[in-house]
């Protein structure tokens, strides 16, 4: 079947799920540069640290029970964090159903070696049976999975009475998703995915059992310098003040105040919830009514509004081939599926998108499926 090219295409093809489309209107002039060339550690510098960490609590609505630091290494240094310097003292229940929470496995049992964790899998597109967690044991998990589009409908699987903790990958979920912090002691993120911050750096949320745990608690094994959050059996509060362990980019926090910034006029949290659903919505419609495509999601409660993964009914090749029209055609960037995920498309419909790309985008979805179904 012959279908026309689309005359329109998306003013902004960057449908990347990370590092992130930029937010609406981003230039370099909205960044503050006056803490350029000077020290983080200087008054100057440590307030702006501190004005990221005060942005994302009011934006986030994290409740003042938790505190926030900037850690280095993005998202995966956040995890590791805060695995090796929490896990060991219980059992650990380690739930996997995409790469990113196959990820964390390995490196818990492969790695810290901990004997008694145990793995609670789905393939993609499903969620595993949440029943099955014991919540005397800690529990790790993404909310939502990046590379599967697949997510947690809600918190009310998780133990309110919980002896473990539960330790929480948020990176595609936070700015995006309702997050119940009342469930989560550790949450972590990097603002490059859904603000489309610049990369390289993490954010770490701790609830007031983690920091318990982090002050009576100290693991088997030695911790890196980067990994440390304890002194003398004692937090080391300063980081959570914007005292950062090592040195951050002061570009690259203020690419992140600028998107609190403009989160904050959109309404905050809940506004980048919405913004973020009516993406997911328009790629969804397309889905509903193409019988070649489908959501790789299989229950709709469980579909990301952020990270959402397409498989087709087609051979391998033809996704790929897709992606490889759009980007010549400049119609959108890198939304091939992830390396380890089932062949397919890869959509970010995170809130820094804009809803008329997404509606620009999908007759290009037809087109390319077309000239790469024909060969």
């Amino acid at each position: 079947m012959t279908i026309t090219k689309p005359a329109a295409r998306p003013a902004c093809a960057n449908f990347s799920s990370g590092p992130c489309a930029k937010i609406p209107g981003w230039t370099a002039h909205l960044l503050n540069t006056d803490v350029l060339g000077r020290s983080h550690r200087s008054s100057a510098g440590k307030a702006r640290l501190k004005r990221a960490i005060e942005l994302t609590q009011e934006v986030l609505e994290v409740p003042a029970t938790h505190l926030i630091g900037i850690v280095p290494a993005s998202d995966t240094g956040a995890v590791e964090m805060a695995m090796w310097s929490l896990l060991g003292q219980r059992p650990a229940d380690m739930l996997a159903w995409e790469s990113f929470g196959e990820g964390w496995v390995s490196d818990v049992m492969k790695q810290l070696k901990l004997k008694d964790a145990r793995k609670i899998t789905a393939g993609y597109g499903e969620l595993p049976d949440l029943s099955t967690v014991n919540f005397d044991h800690d529990v790790v998990f993404t909310w939502n999975g990046t590379t599967s589009g697949v997510r947690v409908p809600d918190a009310e699987w998780i133990a309110a009475d919980r002896k473990g903790l539960t330790i929480c990958d948020a990176t595609s979920a936070a700015f995006a998703q309702a997050l119940d912090y009342s469930k989560l002691d550790v949450v972590t993120f990097s603002w490059q995915k859904v603000l489309g911050g610049e990369g390289a750096h993490g954010v770490l949320l701790l609830g007031p059992r983690a920091v318990e745990r982090l002050e009576s608690y100290a693991p088997a094994w030695p911790l890196p310098k980067i990994f440390r959050l304890t002194s003398g059996g004692k937090l080391i509060a300063g980081i959570f003040e914007g005292e950062t362990i090592n040195t951050p980019s002061m570009l690259c926090v203020e690419d992140y105040i600028a998107a609190l910034e403009w989160a904050r006029k959109l309404g905050g949290l809940k506004g980048l919830m919405a913004r973020a659903d009516a993406n997911a919505a328009v790629v969804q419609r397309w889905l509903d009514s193409r019988g070649f495509a489908a959501n790789l999601a299989k229950v709709p409660a469980t579909r990301s509004n952020t990270s959402v993964c397409l498989t087709l009914n087609a051979a391998e090749s033809v996704p790929k081939k897709m992606v490889k029209l759009l980007e010549a055609e400049k119609a959108a960037y890198d939304i091939g599926s992830y390396r380890e995920a089932p062949p397919g498309l890869r959509i970010w419909c995170g809130a820094t998108v804009e809803t008329s790309d997404l509606e620009a985008l999908m007759p290009w979805l037809d087109w390319a499926y077309a000239e790469a179904a024909a060969g």
